[in-house]
């Protein structure tokens, strides 16, 4: 191959090409293979090194985007910094995206999602049907501010130990939809 994918991305590559000029490779044998060549083209470190010698050679944030098809301040904070930094970066998003959901259990009555679900509607009509009175809803403010909008189902018993309740029905979607 070439001198700067690699090992095991130019394997990965070879691999695709090899699978591509096989008219009887199956088709989710080519299909693992392009994940694999996209997994491994987006963690090899030529583009880190492509993207350090274009900022040499004075090339600037947009012109970088553009050639990765990114915006500026995704390709900065993807690339920008030295390898610890960017490594931090990258370790902080990980650790962002499985931490478990901010949104609080044990609310009283349901989301407008699961309500709309449980009458076979959309959210909308939800909210409509709240607006015209025909179901009941709360929005329950948390002590940090945060507020949900919850629906309560006939035969769904309205609490008021929540944080703090308040009768405000509301004709647009509200947080958790």
């Amino acid at each position: 191959m070439g001198n700067f994918l690699s090992s095991e991305t130019a394997a990965a590559l070879a691999r695709l090409t090899a699978i591509d000029a096989d008219e009887s490779a199956a088709p989710l044998e080519r299909m693992r293979a392009i994940r694999t060549v996209l997994l491994h083209l987006d963690a090899d470190p030529a583009a880190l090194a492509s993207v350090r010698d274009a900022l040499a050679e004075g090339a600037g944030w947009p012109e970088i985007a553009a050639a990765a098809g990114l915006k500026p301040t995704a390709a900065k904070w993807r690339w920008q910094g030295t390898d610890a930094e960017i490594a931090a970066r990258l370790d902080a998003g990980r650790k962002r995206s499985i931490r478990p959901s901010s949104v609080p259990t044990g609310l009283p009555g349901r989301s407008v999602a699961e309500a709309a679900v449980r009458l076979g509607v959309s959210p909308q009509a939800v909210y409509l049907q709240v607006s015209r009175g025909k179901l009941t809803s709360r929005t329950v403010e948390l002590p940090d501010g945060r507020s949900y909008k919850r629906v309560f189902l006939p035969g769904d018993a309205l609490s008021s130990t929540a944080a703090s309740e308040t009768a405000a029905p509301s004709t647009g979607p509200g947080q958790d939809d």
